[in-house]
């Protein structure tokens, strides 16, 4: 069996260079890859690269604003964008209210339709979802097209595909085989679709009896405790509701240098700042 065990320094080197498409699992604030993220804006710090990134995320919260705010991301697409009950994501709003960033428009079904298509490996996915919407016009590359059998109108979402996504779980065995809890998010339509698959897990453990995600689809193991943080990763400890609080407070200000700063130093990535 295939040892995928790979320290953070080599997993960013994964990420394309420039227009990377790339993938965060994870739900809200819950299992966020926030040390994946931490190290690639440390990388990027250092060497300008990655950069002109498209970030794709079911709802995306402090890992994506992160990015954002250092300038690396140049589309998202996402049906949220936000840090829940602690309001918008200040990062994102800005550079969104500038046009600073391009906004695929996406919702729950086509986000959902259209990780499918990718990994039935067809041109579309039907479905009856945005019928009698105006969001067509938002997203023109989405059609209509009839069934042939019932001759009703669908929605055909066209598919969504990515060259990394980067999963954080609870735990993982050096064969890349992965727990993620109970909200599964589309975790595991995430490591099917994508081209490249890096899990980032509170623990290695020699062998799992059990997992979410299969080895099969990951590329790259990287064991990075409290590699949530400052995100949740239930059971094994909550949101830090202070230090989501004082980054939103930071944003946009000198102080979100020294906040970033103490992140990276949180999680063990000065080799890489």
């Amino acid at each position: 069996m295939n040892d995928l065990k790979m320290d953070m320094k080599d997993a960013v080197e994964l990420i394309p260079k420039i227009g990377g498409r790339l993938a965060f699992g994870g739900i809200t604030l819950y299992r966020r890859p926030m040390a994946f993220a931490l190290a690639l804006l440390a990388e990027h710090s250092k060497s300008g690269f990655p950069r002109d990134l498209t970030i794709i995320a079911f709802t995306a919260g402090l890992e994506t604003d992160l990015l954002i705010g250092a300038g690396m991301v140049k589309n998202i697409r996402s049906c949220y964008i936000g840090l829940e009950a602690f309001g918008l994501a200040p990062h994102f709003t800005s550079s969104a209210a500038a046009g600073e960033i391009n906004i695929i428009e996406e919702t729950e079904a086509s986000l959902a339709f259209g990780l499918k298509a990718s990994i039935s490996g067809v041109g579309f996915m039907p479905s009856h979802a945005w019928t009698g919407t105006d969001l067509f016009t938002l997203r023109p590359d989405v059609k209509k097209v009839i069934d042939p059998y019932s001759g009703e109108e669908l929605t055909a979402f066209p598919p969504i595909t990515c060259d990394v996504a980067v999963i954080h779980a609870l735990e993982a065995d050096p064969q890349g085989n992965a727990i993620i809890g109970g909200n599964l998010g589309v975790d595991q339509e995430l490591a099917m679709a994508a081209k490249s698959v890096i899990i980032t897990t509170e623990k290695i453990s020699p062998r799992l009896e059990k997992a979410d995600i299969f080895g099969l689809t990951v590329d790259a193991v990287v064991e990075a405790p409290k590699g949530a943080w400052p995100s949740s990763c239930h059971p094994l400890y909550p949101l830090d509701g202070k230090a989501t609080l004082k980054y939103i407070e930071t944003a946009g200000k000198e102080e979100h240098k020294l906040l970033v700063a103490e992140w990276i130093n949180y999680h063990n990535l000065n080799q890489l700042a």
